[in-house]
């Protein structure tokens, strides 16, 4: 019950702090079993309010929340429904806003090294590198009024 109270969890998460405690087996399942009728565990309910604070705030791609909610203990079907939040054009719409902001960082450095930071820090949140180099692209002539070389061809 603390740990539900500090953040919500999935039943995965909440069977392995029971098994920490020596919990054992049938007793935790029981618990949990009774957590998911009152309504204090929801896997599904967990996976979709992950997704959306991790794409929103942190603009992590579909990639990368998918790693997490399955290190979180989330099965592979309840995280690909909440996966579906997010579209194409809302993981393209953050990847732009993160190459803004590492190129806004970065305007005082050579346009390699710009663009080794960029695809570095996108690359850090999931994001394909074919992408990254399409939208860097488009920022720096957008930015310059010119086509910079930008390594690391698509």
């Amino acid at each position: 019950m603390r740990l539900l109270t500090d953040a919500p969890r999935s039943r995965a998460q909440l069977r392995d702090a029971m098994a920490r405690k020596d919990v054992p087996e049938d007793v935790a399942e029981a618990v949990l079993d009774r957590f998911v009728e009152v309504g204090l565990i929801d896997d599904a309910e967990f996976a979709g309010m992950l997704v959306r604070t991790r794409h929103q705030e942190r603009h992590q791609s579909r990639r990368a929340i998918a790693v997490e909610l399955r290190r979180k203990g989330v099965d592979d079907e309840t995280a690909q429904v909440a996966l579906e939040q997010v579209g194409s054009d809302d993981e393209e719409s953050a990847a732009r806003v993160l190459v803004r902001r590492k190129l806004a960082q970065t305007a005082s450095l050579d346009a390699q090294v710009r663009a080794r930071r960029t695809y570095a820090a996108l690359g850090r949140r999931g994001y394909p590198p074919a992408m990254v180099g399409r939208i860097l692209r488009e920022e720096l002539a957008a930015l310059d009024g010119a086509d910079e070389v930008v390594p690391f061809d698509d």
